[in-house]
């Protein structure tokens, strides 16, 4: 990892035999598609859909969809909807390990997403059993098997995801397995404050922030500056520019600017996700990170002409 131990990211790649872990939020989307701006006072008119989602579970999904062999996923989820979810990522290829929460139910987010031509979308959220993952929900046990961990960043959102975001990187740590992360959000980035989270992903090997993301973290305005900056403390930052492609930066440097795959946008929900989830799995089959940055630049754009945050089903 980041300590020198040499299990982290090389720029040769290099296949890793093992499964991927993501430990993150499985949530229920509904999704409302409007046009043009929302009518306050009164109605408007949309079409809406109930899927599957969650950070944490739709990056568990691409991975498996793009080729991860063995795909797990911790999350947390109320009892009213675990056989729904479990089924949904089964059937995505990914093995569930949810825990059910015994008082809080499944979280929701309310995507609004504007069917203009940028198809840009605004999230509601309401985490619920999400956030209350915590240390008691890990084992290292979880880690038997694994070649790599992936967090999601809503962790970092709650006083027992942070708690078990330490306990998870310590024992990848002592595994010398490598570890990423996503920060997921720039709105409960500055909530949290930029020093703090800063603080909390140390060790973490390959970060992967949106373009918003690195710039809140450092303060740059210009993306490039900002993913070079984040590379000092963090081995690999690929920092996700949405239609601009991607960066890969390391010890201080953007080593590539990946462009972006054309698309017509449907929905932009859970594209990052995508590209996390190609990436992650491309990385693992062992090839380079620019070439994985790549891979996700593919699946991003697959992703935008969907509906969701989820790819289409396995087989």
């Amino acid at each position: 990892m980041s300590d020198g131990s040499g299990s982290g990211p090389s720029a040769s790649g290099g296949a890793r035999e093992g499964a991927l872990l993501v430990v993150g939020d499985v949530v229920t989307d509904v999704i409302a598609r409007h046009r043009g701006p929302l009518a306050s006072g009164t109605d408007t008119a949309a079409a809406i859909l109930t899927v599957p989602g969650g950070a944490g579970a739709n990056v568990a999904c691409w991975a498996a969809y793009r080729g991860c062999a063995e795909v797990r996923l911790l999350g947390r989820v109320g009892a009213e909807a675990v056989e729904w979810h479990e089924r949904e990522l089964t059937a995505s290829g990914v093995r569930p390990c949810l825990v059910v929460d015994p008082q809080a139910a499944t979280g929701t987010v309310i995507c609004l997403v504007d069917t203009g031509a940028a198809a840009e979308r605004t999230f509601l959220t309401d985490s619920g059993a999400s956030l209350r993952l915590d240390p008691g929900d890990w084992s290292d046990a979880l880690l038997d098997g694994v070649a790599w961990l992936h967090l999601s960043g809503y962790l970092l959102f709650s006083e027992q995801g942070r708690a078990l975001v330490t306990v998870a990187l310590a024992s990848a740590r002592a595994r010398g397995v490598p570890v990423s992360l996503d920060p997921a959000s720039a709105g409960f980035l500055v909530e949290l404050g930029v020093d703090r989270f800063l603080a909390l992903v140390g060790g973490v090997d390959v970060l992967l922030p949106s373009r918003d993301e690195a710039c809140l973290l450092t303060g740059l305005p210009d993306a490039a500056d900002a993913a070079a900056k984040l590379s000092r403390q963090v081995p690999l930052v690929v920092a996700k520019q949405g239609a601009d492609g991607a960066l890969v930066a390391r010890s201080g440097a953007v080593s590539a600017n990946v462009p972006a795959v054309p698309a017509t946008p449907t929905d932009t929900t859970g594209a990052g996700d995508a590209f996390t989830g190609a990436f992650l799995a491309a990385l693992l089959s062992g090839t380079t990170p620019e070439e994985a940055a790549r891979a996700g630049c593919r699946e991003g754009a697959l992703a935008v002409e969907r509906v969701g945050g989820r790819p289409p089903r396995l087989g």
